[in-house]
């Protein structure tokens, strides 16, 4: 059922976005990734209701901003609910990590909740849910009704690998270094409808595929269509899910000021009647891995060319050519200290494996981690929040 147009005006600053951000609780002393998000969540939801809830696992949980149109408010509340859960954690005895994946790990998989649902899931995937234990960031950006959102996304899908590359802050997987930047990415693209989404002709067509892959056996309901980009099926907005969690709140704030950026180019394209760049899904699926294992550190496809570019300049281009709609929404200067704090500390990734290489110690990488969480209460611009281990 499509639904209603929500947009009143066509002032881009007036496009609400939302963001989840998934984190690790670990123990105090040993810095494994340990149970107990029931007993945080319910901690937490004194103080926040239903912007916190568990996950898959029982290892780690959600927060959840409200729809804003303010890049400030959304900063705001990032960081009240990291306070907020990070406090409760303290009080089970454990910590709040923001990682996309385990730095330590006890071993075996980290057990998943009880309930009928969890149970489908894992008679349907099975060894795939030893690895559900990631921790990504979505970014919602509302939309007028499921036809613009379905043509959005086609163009969106060129630019998926760019911001895993930005977001790129898992490195480590069970307490060694994998080499690539976003492991996550990785262990994600094992499931049967995840990754870049197809490209849709139309809103009918995208849930005709919704519909033939559940048939097909290879989803428990809209929940478990873990595409990239995809239509919300209970909210009127396009959910773009390519990120790692980032360290702090000021990144996740800031990448979801660029998403919506993003978006609201291509919803201006799309009413234009503007084709967007029809990317083969092997080129895509190249482009993800490349973004993946580098992030920021090397070189990404660039879709439009098939040639290798330094990401440092691949982003820099997206962001220049963002600069009309990023003043708009008035987040231009905000997105410019950024971007140049990103470049120069480099990316959650880099990061981690700074602490990770100066001491040998995966504890100190989680260590690192805990501090920056909850690092940046929202006192200080964005821009100037800093990144350095």
């Amino acid at each position: 059922m499509p639904h209603q147009r929500i947009h009143g005006s066509p002032d881009p600053a007036g496009t609400r976005v939302g963001v989840e951000e998934e984190f690790f609780l670990v123990d105090r002393e040993s810095r494994t990734v340990a149970p107990g998000a029931a007993s945080v969540v319910a901690r937490a939801r004194e103080q926040l209701g239903d912007r916190v809830c568990g996950e898959i696992s029982t290892v780690h949980l959600e927060t959840r901003t409200r729809p804003v149109t303010s890049l400030r408010v959304l900063l705001g509340e990032l960081a009240e609910a990291r306070r907020v859960v990070a406090r409760c954690a303290v009080d089970e005895g454990l910590r709040l990590v923001a990682s996309g994946t385990p730095i330590i790990q006890a071993d075996g998989p980290a057990p998943i909740v009880e309930g009928p649902r969890p149970a489908r899931g894992t008679a349907m995937f099975r060894g795939l849910h030893d690895d559900l234990a990631i921790c990504a960031l979505h970014v919602h950006v509302e939309m007028p009704d499921r036809e613009y959102a379905v043509q959005v996304s086609n163009h969106l899908r060129a630019h998926l690998p760019l911001l895993i590359a930005l977001s790129a802050n898992s490195p480590y997987w069970r307490g060694r270094d994998t080499g690539y930047a976003s492991w996550r990415t990785v262990i994600w693209s094992r499931w049967p409808v995840a990754g870049p989404p197809p490209r849709f002709t139309s809103a009918a067509h995208y849930e005709q595929t919704v519909a033939a892959v559940g048939a097909a056996g290879a989803t428990v309901d809209s929940g478990t269509l873990f595409w990239d980009v995809r239509l919300s099926a209970t909210h009127p907005t396009l959910e773009i899910r390519a990120a790692d969690v980032p360290v702090t709140a000021a990144e996740s704030a800031l990448y979801a000021a660029l998403v919506r950026a993003l978006v609201v180019r291509a919803l201006a394209a799309v009413e234009q009647g503007e084709a967007d760049h029809d990317v083969p899904a092997e080129l895509l699926r190249l482009a993800y891995w490349r973004a993946a294992r580098d992030g920021l550190d090397g070189e990404l496809l660039d879709l439009s060319t098939g040639r290798l570019v330094p990401a440092a300049a691949m982003v820099t281009g997206l962001v220049a050519s963002l600069r009309p709609v990023l003043e708009q929404l008035g987040d231009g200067e905000l997105l410019d200290g950024w971007l140049r704090r990103l470049l120069a500390a480099g990316s959650g990734a880099h990061r981690q494996r700074t602490v990770g290489r100066r001491t040998g110690r995966p504890a100190d990488v989680v260590d690192y981690l805990i501090a920056s969480t909850v690092s940046g209460t929202g006192t200080r611009e964005p821009a100037e929040e800093s990144f350095l281990p």
